[in-house]
């Protein structure tokens, strides 16, 4: 009887904030360009998959969340894993391989993509690609890019070992092997420039909200993200000279422009993202808008009782020292040092200007209705769980969406296909590309830039509203540490930060303060 071995692998994701689930699915949607077929699941849908059955590769996707702890999503996974019960030989069938996200500014580096990776290999699990650990404190694309490039070869090297062990074990246990075909995995052999799509060159030439933070319930103490100023790097070109006949002219690259060789070479960018989300407005009496689904059972609205500066003037950072009263919820118990999370709100200014960058101020008021494109060729799309229904469109741009977030590679990519100059277009495409990863750390990952700010670089680019909803992940809210104990200040809750500073920038004319500490200061 033929035996068909399908070109397939599984992708299972663990994801807090929804970085790793959008690797994860990237990795799904790239996969069909190799001949592959992947199939996405997050690790607590365990009745989407099986891995004491499971036969074919598995790749791993998980980030780090608290103090080395598991997303959410993945803790029943390591739970389950980690049972004593299961025998060193549970999972000898099972090849994998781990991408694990992490920032080594905090304790336990990707220590859960490490507790999987070890666990598993207690249980007998097979190692077919080494294991990355992305650093969010450097850049995660340092690490991620280099890993997917050659994670491609390693999975159908692992498809190919086991088509062949498949097929020496029925010729092994079947006396009439002859009247057997043998199984053979034919594996296309791709090269990188027809992964990507090849590009040719062309020509480029303070105002005071914070009187009522929002405060989440109280968790263990933990280091939940990176709150520190961004290192903006430099580069110094060499001027390039016109000609004898008229006055030298010094060119220097920039966020919008680049020079040779950069400018000049065949570029590798990446596939286009599937879009998959078609966006319809309501137009409704301005009475009727909704405040806001914010979820009143771990959210708790309290005033500011103090505010004290710990830093001198002339200090190179601010620090200040805020007093919560939080006397309203006499449940919320606390130690030193636990950790919350302030909810804040994308700036009034930077919402309009996103409104009026998109040519959208005039439905701010309407109710936005997203829905999921009936032909979209994007696997397992859903809709982004933090986009609520019918909440009106200032509503989703001040509260859901993270308008300060940087741009992703994917992002930019799909930003071309909206931009109308021609210059613009190649140097998104530079940007987004293999041989542009330098400019693209230079100009707009080290310097935090986000995406408004890279809208307004490139005029000539305009996105629909359903493009920014697919890639602009979801509003956070913001890590911090008691800094008082509720038992020699009860009904108070105390802690310091610093005021952070994003200096002025290629890609940014004038300095911002962070979001949520230009917030409260």
């Amino acid at each position: 009887m033929p035996c068909e071995v399908k070109h397939r692998f599984v992708v299972l994701f663990g994801s807090q904030k929804g970085q790793a689930q959008a690797i994860a699915e990237g990795i799904a949607e790239e996969a069909e360009e190799h001949g592959l077929t992947a199939d996405l699941s997050c690790l607590d849908q365990n009745e989407k998959y099986n891995l004491e059955t499971e036969r074919a590769p598995v790749i791993f996707v998980t980030s780090t969340t608290g103090d080395g702890e598991p997303p959410d999503n993945a803790l029943k996974f390591v739970r389950r894993i980690k049972k004593n019960t299961l025998s060193s030989d549970h999972y000898k069938h099972l090849c994998f391989a781990l991408l694990a996200l992490g920032d080594t500014n905090y304790a336990n580096f990707c220590n859960c993509g490490k507790t999987i990776e070890r666990r598993l290999q207690e249980l007998g699990a097979k190692q077919f690609y080494p294991t990355g650990y992305a650093d969010d404190g450097v850049g995660l694309e340092v690490v991620i890019d280099p890993w997917i490039r050659g994670l491609w070869d390693a999975i159908k090297e692992a498809l190919s070992k086991m088509a062949s062990g498949r097929t020496a074990l029925l010729k092994e246990n079947d006396d009439s092997a002859k009247e057997i075909p043998d199984i053979q995995l034919n594996i296309l052999s791709i090269a990188d420039e027809k992964n990507c799509e090849p590009v040719g060159s062309s020509l480029s030439t303070d105002s005071k909200h914070a009187s009522f933070p929002a405060v989440t319930d109280l968790k263990p103490a933990a280091s939940a993200g990176s709150s520190g100023l961004p290192s903006l790097s430099t580069s110094i070109s060499t001027p390039t000279t016109c000609n004898d006949t008229v006055p030298s002219v010094k060119l220097a690259p920039s966020l919008t422009c680049s020079l040779p060789p950069l400018s000049t070479s065949l570029l590798n960018v990446p596939a286009l993202p599937p879009p998959y989300l078609d966006v319809t407005f309501q137009k409704v009496d301005t009475m009727e808008q909704m405040a806001g689904p914010l979820n009143k059972e771990t959210l708790h609205e309290v005033p500011i009782s103090k505010a004290v500066q710990l830093s001198r003037d002339d200090s190179v950072k601010m620090a200040l020292l805020l007093e919560l009263d939080i006397s309203a919820y006499p449940t919320m118990i606390y130690q030193p040092g636990d950790s919350f999370d302030v909810f804040c709100p994308n700036t009034e200014e930077e919402v309009d200007k996103m409104l009026c960058r998109l040519n959208l101020q005039d439905q701010k008021t309407h109710r936005v209705h997203v829905t999921l494109q009936q032909e979209t060729k994007k696997k397992g799309a859903q809709l982004p769980p933090h986009v609520p229904q019918n909440v009106s469109l200032l509503f989703l741009f001040t509260w859901c969406l993270e308008i300060r977030s940087v741009p992703k590679k994917a992002l930019l990519r799909a930003l071309v296909e909206h931009t109308a100059d021609g210059a613009h277009r190649r140097r998104l495409q530079e940007l987004c590309s293999k041989q542009g990863a330098a400019d693209y750390n230079l100009y707009v990952r080290d310097p935090s830039l986000s995406v408004l700010e890279l809208l307004a670089a490139f005029p000539s680019c305009s996105p629909p509203l359903s493009l920014l909803i697919e890639h602009l992940p979801k509003l956070q809210p913001r890590p911090y540490s008691a800094a008082s104990s509720c038992l020699k200040h009860p009904g108070k809750l105390c802690f310091v930060f610093n005021l952070v500073e994003f200096p002025a920038c290629s890609g940014r004319p004038a300095g911002r303060r962070g979001l949520c500490t230009g917030w409260l200061f």
